[in-house]
């Protein structure tokens, strides 16, 4: 698709078409030019009467849409617009068209086009600045309009009554307000959710509509119950481009679509950009739906900053829905079936956290989630938004928090998407060098406006608020934050300044934490941030980015491409397992073996780690056991994507579920078992979690030994015992090795990765170690081992206090003595 350099030439110059003197629809000539007979007629003559009364507030000016007014103001916002018959508001508008603007007849225009199947994002028709002939509606049903009265449900809504002309007397109010539009414009909207789109009115009975497309030339709602034809409920133009109506006949659970006359004449359906639930893929109509729910995790809620703040143990379980598990036909497992099984496996493994990737729905399920067109709906693919809640709940109430991936970076060109939306490039940059994602060739935000600003941060917002996520994993930070990503040399244009920094990408990226931190205390916002972008993870007060975590992609590429390497030459390559504490507290990291690392021809984990020259597959998994082990005992929070738990061996397919089968091999299941033994230590030992952005809390004990690629080091809590790691990259048995240590004390080993029950040789090492000043010699203090080949040891020494107290004697006794051999010397 070739894009256009400049949004210039479609814009509408929607100001100038309509002065408001011109705008202002008279209601009472409406009124008599559409009113029924008999009754009708006279309770309409009252309900004009009545509005009369209200004239200056209801004459809603019209400058932000060419030719269009609406016919009520802001007034009806709190009260009922009266009773009796329904003016006909699309005749009012008509009126008050101005003359200098091409008129088109928006019923004429809409009753021309030929409806489609609500799954269809075609270009239906092109509609020129004049008017068109009417259709007669006496004409057979067109075939794509007798499939949509086909699909399941539509026989029984009775769609041929229901209609705005048999709405109900009293209109509700709309929930758009004085205040949602200042937002909206204002780019601080947060709860658009709550007023946009399909919205339910209290019992049910209809739903306001309502749009951003401030470009389109007409909007029709076309659904099941109007049997998708355009010239039955047409929408108005508002204030600040926003398109409204409301809808008696439509009801929860009926699908829809908006048909959009575009600023080029194209006429589109498009999904409701804030629909709150769609059809399942591959159709995409929207449906009408609510959030009612009532949840019981009031007692996480309560608790939930101290279990994932800064200090607090986090492992996270990284999930796929689709791919995790299935049916016995291999079908999709529904949120709700999902469930207990997902609980019951992250509960046996010791994870604080699932993180779901992306579930706003998406039409092309190989993109994982991450091209999302419903931001503010749940994917149908596994059920609808209710039971993705009771998920939620389920694990809730099992004591596991839920994050979410959530992409604000691009989206995909979907016709019936967000991509040229009223006919112009409305969410997305005009110029290619700013709008197309080279990686991924999709479409990027356009940031600088602030009602796309408004749209992405009420999505955030609603999946923490409504479905009470705990925190959103932000993807493709990176891809935000320059605009030269992924561009060569005039690809790419300068920010204002004549900088690479994205600027509209900044402030936006610190609006966003900051309104989650603010409206949604103790929820959490991770970067997936690639770069050295500085101060990621700080507050933005402080001239930080205002994440919560940042995950440290640099540890990640270090350490697989370490265990990559044949344990033999890994000592001419240690720097790589011990570069990671020259920055480990720049930021606060979270230490990732994601999904980015066993697709796209990568392989899986378990295939990354060398075997060494006869080591085979037992070598692989004792290496995983390292790898995990030391993932675990360095700062930083955790998180190890679905199937490399039991060391999935082929390469990760959405297409298919994780290879259970698997855990019948005693090697494979040994490791889950390793896994789950490191997830419950980490939980149990604060020394393992409570500073791991804290400098206090890591100590080198062996740094330096790439001769014998040995590594050893001390995790320390405010309070509580001194844990020790040590760990034998290479297959050689290590045999009297000196562990130094500042203080005498004794430490009981926890874990041994080469223990028989989790697949090792059982070569486990010794139950304690004793260190004390005699053994170590010019060491203050030091404990001999042997150690076993590609094993990781964790021990626990004594209580953080106590062992500093030794350390502290035990230094001003060395110093006593060496200050006495002094004197000593210097009176000989």
């Amino acid at each position: 698709m070739t894009l256009p350099t400049s949004e210039a030439s479609e814009k509408v110059d929607l100001e100038a078409a309509a002065p408001e003197s011109e705008a202002k629809v008279d209601l009472e000539a409406a009124a008599k030019s559409e009113a029924p007979e008999s009754e009708a007629k006279a309770e309409l003559e009252a309900l004009v009467k009545s509005e009369a009364r209200e004239k200056a507030d209801l004459e809603a000016p019209a400058k932000s849409v060419a030719g269009e007014a609406k016919m009520a103001g802001e007034a009806a916002k709190t009260e009922a617009r009266g009773s009796g018959a329904k003016v006909d508001l699309e005749a009012a508008a008509k009126s008050a068209a101005p003359a200098g603007e091409a008129k088109v007849d928006r019923e004429a225009a809409a009753k021309s086009e030929v409806p489609v199947s609500a799954a269809s994002s075609e270009v239906v028709s092109e509609v020129p600045a004049t008017r068109q002939p009417d259709l007669d509606v006496s004409e057979p049903r067109a075939p794509e309009l007798q499939d949509m009265a086909d699909r399941p449900g539509f026989e029984g809504h009775g769609s041929e009554n229901m209609s705005q002309e048999t709405a109900v007397s009293v209109e509700p109010p709309s929930p758009l307000g004085d205040l949602d539009f200042h937002l909206l414009a204002e780019g601080t909207h947060l709860r658009l959710w709550e007023c946009m789109g399909a919205r339910l009115v209290a019992g049910g009975e209809g739903a306001h509509f309502a749009v951003w497309a401030p470009n389109a030339r007409s909007i029709s709602v076309i659904g099941e119950w109007n049997a998708w034809d355009p010239a039955r409920d047409p929408l108005q133009a508002t204030r600040g481009g926003v398109w409204t109506g409301f809808v008696p006949a439509a009801r929860r659970g009926m699908l829809y679509k908006l048909r959009i006359v575009g600023a080029n004449g194209a006429v589109v359906d498009k999904a409701d950009p804030h629909a709150l639930m769609s059809e399942s893929p591959p159709a995409t109509a929207s449906v009408v739906w609510d959030h009612a729910y009532e949840w019981g995790d009031a007692t996480w809620l309560a608790r939930r900053a101290e279990r994932q703040g800064p200090t607090a143990p986090m492992a996270i379980y990284e999930v796929h829905l689709g791919s995790w598990l299935r049916g016995p036909g291999g079908e999709h497992l529904s949120y709700k079936a999902v469930a207990p099984k997902l609980i019951a496996h992250v509960r046996a493994l010791g994870f604080t956290h699932v993180e779901l990737m992306p579930l706003t729905e998406h039409p092309f399920y190989g993109s994982w989630g991450y091209q999302a067109t419903g931001y503010f709906a749940p994917t149908r693919r596994y059920g609808e938004p209710q039971e993705l809640m009771a998920l939620i709940d389920a694990l809730h109430q099992a004591n596991i928090g839920v994050i979410l991936d959530w992409v604000p970076a691009h989206f995909p060109n979907d016709g019936h998407g967000l991509v040229h939306f009223d006919g112009t490039h409305l969410y997305e940059h005009a110029d290619p060098r700013r709008g197309v994602h080279p990686d991924w060739n999709t479409m990027i935000f356009n940031l600088a406006r602030h009602e796309v600003r408004s749209f992405l941060l009420s999505s955030a917002l609603m999946w923490l608020q409504a479905f009470h996520v705990d925190g959103l994993r932000v993807d493709a930070v990176a891809s935000m934050l320059y605009l030269d990503y992924s561009r060569k040399e005039g690809q790419w244009l300068p920010n204002h300044l004549g900088g690479r920094e994205n600027l509209e990408s900044i402030e936006f990226l610190r609006a966003l934490n900051q309104a989650i931190h603010r409206e949604v205390p103790g929820a959490i916002v991770i970067a997936e941030e690639s770069t050295a972008w500085p101060g990621v993870s700080h507050k933005v007060e402080d001239g930080g980015l205002g994440f919560d975590f940042k995950w440290d992609m640099g540890w990640m590429h270090d350490t697989l491409r370490y265990f990559g390497r044949d344990p033999v030459t890994r000592s001419q390559h240690h720097r790589d397992v011990t570069f990671r504490m020259m920055y480990a507290y720049s930021e606060r990291f979270m230490l990732p073996l994601s999904h980015d690392e066993v697709v796209h021809g990568k392989g899986s984990l378990v295939r990354k780690m060398s075997p060494g020259g006869t080591g085979g597959a037992s070598a692989r998994l004792a290496n995983l056991r390292l790898l995990y082990t030391y993932m675990f005992g360095l700062p930083g929070k955790k998180l190890l994507f679905m199937g490399d738990e039991f060391a999935q061996v082929r390469e990760w397919n959405h297409d298919g579920q994780l290879d259970w089968g698997l855990l019948a091999d005693a090697d494979h299941a040994g490791l889950m078992r390793w896994v789950g033994r490191l997830g419950h230590l980490l939980r149990a030992e604060p020394a393992l979690y409570e500073l791991d952005h804290d400098p206090l809390g890591f100590r080198w004990a062996v740094v330096d030994d790439y001769k014998r690629s040995t590594l050893a080091f001390l995790r320390r809590p405010r309070q509580g015992a001194v844990m020790l790691v040590i760990l034998n990259f290479t297959p050689m048995t290590w045999t009297n090795y000196t562990i130094p240590f500042e203080a005498p004390g004794e430490w009981t080993r926890m874990l041994s990765s080469d223990e028989a029950q989790f697949g090792g040789s059982g070569h486990a090492g010794p139950d304690r170690l004793i260190a004390d000043h005699s053994a170590g010699g010019a060491l203050p203090c030091a404990a001999t081992l042997d150690l076993p080949p590609l094993t990781a040891l964790v021990y626990r020494g004594p209580e953080v206090r106590a062992y500093d107290a030794a350390a502290l004697e035990l230094r001003e006794a060395l110093a006593a003595e060496a200050e006495a051999a002094r004197k000593d010397a210097a009176a000989s």
